[in-house]
């Protein structure tokens, strides 16, 4: 009988074999070889948290954030490498559900 380690494991590696998987962390790779798009990534990352900090405590985002969250976008949008990461995630997230 196993443990619930090795059955985690199993599961890991199970999980990295998949192309959905593969195709992801290939387009990641991609941004961090490239300068512009791991900076744009790591910039948007960071809002996120700014956000979610925000949420947790309460506080409302104001039309700065707006405005930033929008600009993020066509950021995103422009970049072809940050485009087909995010889309990836979307399309990989859509068929676990």
């Amino acid at each position: 009988m196993s443990n619930i380690y090795d059955s985690a494991n199993a599961l890991s590696r199970g999980l990295r074999e998949l192309p959905e998987y593969k195709a992801v962390k290939e387009a990641r790779d991609a941004i961090q070889a490239d300068a512009e798009a791991s900076k744009i990534f790591a910039d948007y990352i960071a809002f996120q948290h700014e956000i979610q900090v925000m949420a947790q405590t309460g506080q409302i985002p104001d039309a700065s954030f707006q405005e930033k969250m929008e600009n993020f976008g066509k950021l995103i949008q422009g970049n072809a490498l940050l485009s087909e990461f995010f889309c990836k995630t979307a399309t990989t997230f859509y068929l676990s559900i």
